[in-house]
């Protein structure tokens, strides 16, 4: 019987783009075990996941060492037949090369990769010209051999008991959702700017702000700001899963290059992605039909200016954010009456 585990303890956008292992894995091996460890505050992703048995936490700001090595010990105990590690540090490296298991894959970024059994090279194209490669589609090369080459997608599972903590906010009418931080400044559309967003958005709509507690003084600026009636702040009140439940009935949700995004991804909701100092070609825009990637439309020799994002944009201007318009984000709106 095959007993696999997924690794990704990187960040909340990350372990949902990571669940597409776990569905190809499902698909291929429906009676297999599937565990996954990821760090601690992004457990709530998986909560009562279907084709997760566990989810293996690990505490990586309080006593990191110590619980690595407790960690350690429950994935040897565990006997694992396929361990696939999709972070690319050292700590997971460790994790990997050690638990016991005869087959492991990681990327080979990742230190302790000549410890394993198998490792691919891991690409990100860095030019906007350059055809994006997903981020999906990287994983599933450490899992190509035992399944195939076509990357299944994103899935989360919000249970009846989240879809029931949003089910207030859905009965008030259309509604938009928009999350509007991230933890990077060059990642995150202005909040000035989507003030703007939302004076236009048609009055028949509600406006739902969405994230977590840290981004409720960002929202309440924007909501200020704004001047409009019929705008809330849902900031630090919903889990995660209760915020993917709210954006799957959303006529439109509205997410930077961020966790969100992928969100509306793994329920298959509509989404509006803004790219400001990234680039889709770096392989992490949506993977839905329902969704738009917008974009600035002026020259900017300047973008991308990192992977990651910057505190601050590095030639002050933040033009590859203050040049999107109005009429790019509201795209949707052509189509309705």
């Amino acid at each position: 019987m095959h007993r696999f585990l997924v690794i990704q303890t990187a960040f909340t956008g990350d372990v949902v783009l990571a669940t597409a292992v776990t569905e190809k894995l499902h698909q291929y091996y429906p009676d297999a075990t599937i565990h996954f460890l990821l760090r601690k505050g992004n457990e709530g992703l998986l909560d009562e996941h279907p084709y997760i048995g566990k989810v293996i936490v690990w505490d990586k700001k309080e006593g990191k060492m110590a619980n690595l090595v407790k960690i350690i010990g429950q994935v040897r105990s565990n006997q694992y037949t396929h361990v696939i590690n999709l972070h690319r540090f050292a700590s997971s490296g460790i994790i990997t090369a050690l638990s016991g298991a005869p087959y492991t894959t990681g990327f080979d970024k990742n230190p302790l990769s000549r410890l394993f059994t198998h490792r691919v090279a891991h690409q990100i194209h860095t030019l906007p010209s350059e055809i994006p490669v997903h981020e999906t589609s990287r994983n599933q090369l450490l899992i190509a051999d035992i399944t195939d080459a076509t990357p299944a997608l994103p899935a989360l599972y919000p249970t009846a008991a989240h879809r029931a903590s949003v089910a207030g906010y859905k009965a008030i009418g259309p509604y938009i959702c928009i999350a509007p931080s991230s933890v990077w400044f060059t990642k995150q559309f202005p909040a000035h700017k989507w003030a703007q967003l939302i004076r236009d958005i048609p009055p028949a709509y509600h406006v739902y702000l969405i994230g977590g507690p840290g981004d409720e003084e960002n929202a309440q600026a924007i909501i200020t700001a704004s001047g409009r009636a019929g705008v809330s702040s849902l900031c630090g009140q919903l889990s995660y899963l209760s915020s993917a439940a709210l954006m799957k009935d959303a006529v439109m949700n509205y997410a930077n290059d961020s966790a969100p995004l992928h969100f509306a991804s793994a329920i298959n909701a509509p989404l509006t992605a803004v790219f400001c100092s990234t680039i889709p070609a770096f392989g992490f825009g949506p993977l839905r039909p329902e969704a738009k990637v917008v974009e600035t439309t002026e020259p900017m020799p300047c973008r991308p200016c990192g992977l990651h994002g910057h505190r601050q944009c590095p030639q002050g201007h933040f033009n590859c954010a203050n040049t999107i318009t109005n009429q790019q984000l509201l795209w949707w709106t052509l189509n309705k009456t």
